[in-house]
């Protein structure tokens, strides 16, 4: 089995490598996908929690305390696939804990790594599937568990079509804590036991402390030089083909609000130089946060902020009046609208939210978000909020509410985790 998943893999490398090399993924942490560890590294059968990329990492870092809390003698083992998830990692690693980047899942890879290792347990966020990683671990008898699992639409279907080689693999994972009764049946579906699974709900509910009001940015505003009577429509995590769209409806805007201004934050901050020329095109003034002047005054010019940094969106969604949410504009699944929700702004999103799906529809269906179907229905709901303040209040307090009912995710699924190891040691 070992042989046909190698096989599988390399053939992929090869036909992705040509992109691989275009994209420049190859980054100074990438010796470690191929099994080459730092020699400074040591390990004492910790917990090794894998978190594919930044909201996987944001994600687990309240379970990674309560782990730490739970079992103090054991250290956390964090990997990733992304630079910018190891990075985030890095600064939430404690102590002697560490950050890598996961294997490749080449079965010659995956045993060096794993023996050198050597964890107690195994746990994947959300839904990833490593076949040669799970099987190997597996074989050595180290637990395998995911938490926050969840299967989305398009990933269901393909599953179906090779049911007969995912069941047995499916099966070697000893503990499934999945978002939703959907995610649930569909891993019966597939034939994973029923005894296996447990519904936990999401833990992205559980990212920030969202009942804590008493937090404030206003160093922000002061950073972009807002005063008291502007606005700031914030785009967030944008991909390309929408920050043309929202650049030509801000152009339209301001005739009517010469007050508003704009910020994007593209989802790959790498991206400033192309949004800045798009910026040029539209006859506006382009202004990188990281270039930003500490006391900027923008009274005279039409700026559009440009977030070229990690780390900072929720910053710059708090000092927000208006956030859309992007990636939703165009077929890439959405991202994350619990964090402008949580920070009580009116939010609004594109109708392809699929790696969203619950979550989105939830808002919806409690009235506490906006679907924009297209660019003229986004123009129109961000002119009403403006318009009507009133109407983004309410948005904002019935999704700060929706946000508070769905919190505790995070500590069932630590009791799930509890519940099974200690299961285990009396069998």
């Amino acid at each position: 089995m070992f042989i046909f998943y190698d096989l599988i893999f390399l053939v992929f490398a090869l036909i992705y490598l040509p992109v691989y090399l275009f994209r420049r993924k190859f980054h100074p942490g990438f010796s470690m996908r191929l099994g080459i560890l730092p020699k400074a590294l040591e390990f004492n059968r910790p917990i090794w929690i894998h978190a594919v990329s930044v909201g996987e990492v944001m994600v687990v870092q309240k379970l990674i305390a309560g782990l730490k809390a739970a079992y103090p003698d054991k250290k956390i083992l964090i990997s990733t696939v992304t630079p910018t998830g190891n990075r985030i990692a890095r600064g939430i690693a404690a102590g002697d804990d560490a950050v890598i980047y996961l294997p490749l899942d080449l079965s010659f890879i995956v045993r060096h790594v794993v023996e050198k290792i050597n964890p107690s347990l195994f746990i994947m966020a959300e839904t990833e599937i490593w076949p040669n990683l799970i099987s190997y671990l597996a074989q050595k008898k180290i637990p395998v568990l995911l938490v926050n699992g969840r299967i989305s639409d398009r990933s269901f279907r393909g599953y179906l079509g090779i049911k007969f080689l995912l069941k047995p693999l499916l099966n070697k994972i000893s503990l499934f804590c999945v978002q939703t009764k959907t995610d649930a049946q569909r891993l019966m579906r597939l034939g994973v036991l029923e005894s296996r699974i447990q519904i936990a709900g999401n833990m992205k509910f559980d990212i920030l402390d969202y009942a804590d009001t008493t937090k404030d940015y206003p160093d922000y505003k002061l950073k972009l030089g807002l005063g008291p009577e502007e606005k700031l429509l914030v785009a967030g995590s944008t991909h390309p083909g929408e920050e043309e769209i929202i650049l030509a409806i801000y152009r339209r805007l301001l005739s009517e609000f010469p007050r508003l201004k704009l910020l994007i934050a593209p989802r790959h901050p790498e991206r400033a130089a192309q949004i800045e020329k798009l910026v040029i095109r539209h006859n506006l003034k382009p202004i990188k946060i990281l270039q930003l002047n500490p006391t900027p005054n923008t009274n005279n010019l039409k700026p559009v902020f440009i977030l070229n940094t990690i780390g900072q969106l929720l910053n710059f969604y708090n000092i927000a009046d208006i956030v859309f949410v992007g990636g939703s504009l165009i077929r890439k699944g959405g991202h994350n609208i619990l964090e402008p929700a949580a920070l009580s702004k009116p939010v609004i999103f594109g109708p392809y939210m699929f790696n969203f799906r619950d979550i989105s529809g939830l808002f919806l269906e409690n009235k506490a978000a906006l679907l924009a179907r297209d660019k003229e229905e986004l123009e129109l709901y961000i002119k009403d909020l403006l318009n009507n303040p009133a109407k983004g209040i309410g948005l904002s307090q019935r999704a700060k509410s929706l946000i508070l009912q769905n919190q505790g995710a995070t500590a069932r699924n630590l009791e799930y985790i509890s519940n099974y190891l200690s299961k285990k040691k009396e069998d």
